[in-house]
């Protein structure tokens, strides 16, 4: 089961960097060009949240079933390009913070009434999540703990 939610947790995050890019563009496009929040715009914002939720809990499995963050580590938190640091520590922290700032983007644009305002909040708040969210991935260059782009199956 661990196996099968790592694959999953590797290929949705490709879901919640498109969503992201997307809906901070489309939040952009609407408040530059001072358009109406669509009912379009109001799903694009909702399904953000819903793929960026789906990824959390996909996550929160693997981390209490996961083999890196359960072993124990003699370094402690001197090394912190130690993969164990960083999936016990780094990664849920920063993923956790992501979310908590999409949900409330997500949130406060929907019960505002001006579109404009709507859509600056989308832009500022999916903004932050996605600088977060890009420090927070595995990416196969980093220095911290490099992952494949993609796991297969």
């Amino acid at each position: 089961m661990y196996y099968f939610f790592l694959v999953c947790h590797s290929a949705i995050r490709w879901f919640v960097l498109g969503s992201l890019v997307y809906a901070i563009f489309t939040a952009f496009r609407g408040l530059r060009l001072k358009k109406k929040f669509s009912t379009k715009t109001n799903a694009v914002r909702h399904w953000t949240a819903t793929i960026a939720h789906i990824q959390l809990l996909i996550g929160m499995a693997l981390y209490i079933q996961s083999p890196i963050v359960l072993a124990k580590t003699t370094d402690g938190l001197d090394s912190m390009a130690n993969p164990h640091v960083f999936f016990k520590y780094i990664h849920i922290s920063l993923a956790v913070v992501a979310i908590v700032l999409i949900t409330i983007g997500s949130a406060k644009a929907k019960r505002m009434q001006e579109d404009q305002a709507k859509y600056q909040t989308m832009l500022w708040w999916f903004s932050a999540a996605l600088l977060i969210i890009l420090i927070a991935i595995p990416w196969p260059f980093s220095p911290l703990a490099a992952r494949p782009y993609l796991r297969s199956f």
